[in-house]
């Protein structure tokens, strides 16, 4: 893919969370019925609870890590907290989904307060199982620190999908 035209350049996700990379195994993130795609907008109403996270590959021996973290804590004009970890599972093996990995951080629901976010799923390919261990932290973890701490080499996919916070109505109510 032309490097203007990838949406995880255009998005800064290159570059502000990761190196450029070649994806090389297909994920697939699902909140209910509806798939992330890089840069589509979802409520924080939609991003409660954990998504399904389908990891391609055809050997189950062969074992993945997904990061999932907000790179614009706590403000994208102040990313002071960046990188925000929300969900790190490791152990996942190819060609099944997150459930059957070990979830050594648990998911933390999107709840940004300020400005768009951007909310990014990395997955590695692990040197073996149980070779990777949870960090002692969430606010500001470093998704390329960690990956050469574990030795996990360049992502082999991403998604990311923007999110900010949701306005109410508006208004007096009439009683």
């Amino acid at each position: 893919m032309n490097r203007e035209r990838d949406p995880l350049v255009v998005g800064r996700v290159i570059g502000d969370v990761l190196d450029p990379f070649l994806k090389s195994i297909q994920l697939k993130v699902f909140y209910g019925n509806r798939e992330v795609g890089n840069g589509w907008e979802f409520k924080p109403s939609v991003v409660v609870n954990q998504p399904r996270v389908d990891v391609g590959g055809n050997d189950l021996r062969t074992f993945y890590t997904l990061v999932m973290v907000d790179p614009d804590a706590p403000s994208p004009s102040s990313p002071s907290q960046r990188e925000y970890l929300h969900w790190l599972v490791t152990d996942i093996p190819g060609s099944t989904n997150a459930t059957f990995g070990q979830e050594v951080v648990c998911y933390e629901s999107p709840r940004p307060t300020v400005g768009i976010h951007r909310y990014i799923f990395v997955l590695f390919q692990q040197l073996g199982r149980q070779t990777v261990y949870a960090p002692g932290w969430r606010l500001n973890f470093n998704t390329k620190d960690f990956a050469e701490i574990y030795n996990l080499g360049l992502p082999v996919s991403a998604v990311y999908f923007n999110c900010q916070r949701e306005r109410g109505c508006g208004g007096r109510r009439s009683t």
